[in-house]
């Protein structure tokens, strides 16, 4: 995708009623471009961040779901490959429209410095209870292009080292050198969908997270992009 990495001029954004830090979006655009991933400490504004790990948190468990792989007929529970809980995230709650707001803004200065023609974004919560995991994985689906940008959030307060349950981002053809991330709360990564594959490791306390993808559209004639 690197021929779509350059930059444009841009126009202010705007968050609900506040301003955005433009800062944060500036960065990841330029890590993007350097290296194909981004990583930010403490980024997510932290009462969006709250909110939104309080909406997770009053969630019933009949709202969270077995993980699976694949969608519409493809899709399955393969515990061998991930064993979390996954909610996904629509603009029925104020933290969720919230949260669908601030990606917009995100993708909207993507498009504008980039050229990437985002499309959509989805995104769901992610619990991983104590032991649980996702073996090494590319975000987009096998022989399409659908999946552009991967970003995750975490939100998990005072978390570790010895808590465990790293992001780990591979360069391809690099199975040795991953970088690793620990799930500090407010903390974004993005990274190329197709360019990283990633695993979360086994986490020693319940961990919490938000995975989101910005998406191409491909709906044509013949199908749905996304399938329902």
């Amino acid at each position: 995708m690197s021929e779509r990495l350059s930059h444009a001029a841009v126009s202010n954004s705007s968050f609900g009623k506040n301003p955005v830090d433009n800062s944060l979006f500036e960065k990841i655009t330029d890590d993007i471009v350097q290296q194909g991933y981004s990583i930010n400490p403490n980024a997510l504004p932290n009462e969006l961040a709250s909110a939104l790990f309080d909406l997770l948190k009053q969630m019933r468990h009949t709202e969270i779901d077995a993980a699976g792989i694949g969608r519409k007929k493809a899709h399955m529970v393969d515990e061998f490959v991930r064993t979390d809980e996954i909610c996904w995230i629509n603009g029925d709650s104020e933290a969720g429209k919230d949260w669908l707001i601030w990606t917009s803004e995100l993708r909207q200065y993507l498009n504008s410095q980039l050229f990437l023609g985002l499309f959509s974004f989805e995104s769901h919560f992610a619990h991983y209870a104590p032991g649980q995991f996702y073996k090494k994985h590319l975000d987009a689906f096998k022989g399409e292009s659908n999946r552009v940008l991967s970003i995750v959030v975490y939100l998990n307060h005072d978390w570790a080292a010895g808590d465990a349950g790293e992001l780990v981002l591979y360069k391809e053809n690099d199975d040795l050198n991953g970088t690793k991330i620990l799930p500090n709360f407010g903390t974004l990564v993005a990274f190329l969908s197709e360019d990283f594959p990633h695993e979360v490791l086994p986490a020693k306390r319940d961990r919490y997270s938000i995975a989101g993808w910005f998406r191409l559209n491909t709906t044509s004639a013949e199908r749905i992009d996304p399938p329902r």
